[in-house]
């Protein structure tokens, strides 16, 4: 019996059916594909995943107590499980090719997780996790909603995502004190930005800092010339404004030739 550790943040799924449902919501195409799980724990998601012979399955867990139980029960995973923090690791280095991710993402860790994924988009294609409902709303949310951020924008920038499910407290050991959600991100056609990736994420982050106020003052740290804060979008406030209007406005912003 593996011990849940509080300060890895571990709430261990319990409902097998549930386990199975999210394994299900994988979309894969015919032929191996690769996989991750991160934070495996005791096993209830690499049960379904490992009996898919499409699935080159590999697992990234932290935890010694958790790893040892997973070679115990996986033993013909026992190549593919890798100790160690998924943060830290070189993706690239380690999975030159594309592949999925899939997990129960410890909710103390889960926007670190996305960030992640953000930088190692080429090769992330689907991303199937499970996460606390409310970072699972603001992710899915559209331009409008209070709940809509710098993630859901820098997310939506790259994939489409779909709210699944939600997944109830008692399903979990510990319960955690908090509802859970199932989310999809699938890998969109757009490649590159038109423009600067490091100017846009900044933009994005500023506007959302200072979210009721309009952008003007906002983004006022910028020191932006009147030929953009004379602009009529900049009367929004950020959470009004899509991926799309937020990338002309990022533009339109590196254009002007102020900021760097």
């Amino acid at each position: 019996m593996v011990r849940p550790k509080k300060f890895l943040g571990q709430h261990f799924l319990k409902d097998k059916q549930i386990a199975e449902r999210i394994v299900s919501s994988l979309v894969l195409e015919p032929g191996k594909q690769s996989v991750i799980e991160i934070g495996p724990g005791t096993g209830v998601l690499t049960h379904w995943l490992a009996a898919n012979p499409d699935i080159e399955l590999t697992l990234i867990e932290i935890d010694r107590e958790s790893v040892t139980y997973l070679h115990e029960h996986f033993p013909q995973l026992a190549n593919h499980i890798i100790q160690g923090d998924f943060l830290e690791m070189n993706l690239a280095h380690l999975f030159p090719g594309k592949f999925h991710i899939i997990g129960n993402f410890p909710y103390n860790i889960s926007s670190q997780i996305f960030f992640k994924v953000l930088d190692n988009r080429d090769r992330v294609q689907q991303v199937v996790c499970m996460i606390q409902k409310e970072v699972a709303d603001r992710i899915a949310e559209k331009e409008g909603s209070k709940t809509y951020g710098i993630l859901s924008v820098l997310l939506q920038t790259y994939y489409n995502i779909e709210y699944l499910f939600k997944v109830p407290p008692g399903v979990f050991f510990p319960p955690p004190k908090v509802m859970s959600a199932v989310i999809r991100l699938v890998r969109n056609e757009r490649q590159q930005l038109d423009c600067d990736e490091k100017l846009y994420r900044k933009v994005v982050k500023q506007a959302f800092q200072n979210r009721r106020k309009t952008l003007r003052n906002a983004l006022k740290i910028l020191n932006l010339p009147a030929s953009i804060t004379t602009l009529e979008i900049m009367d929004k406030r950020a959470e009004q404004l899509s991926v799309e209007q937020f990338i002309e406005l990022t533009t339109q912003i590196e254009k002007s030739g102020e900021v760097r």
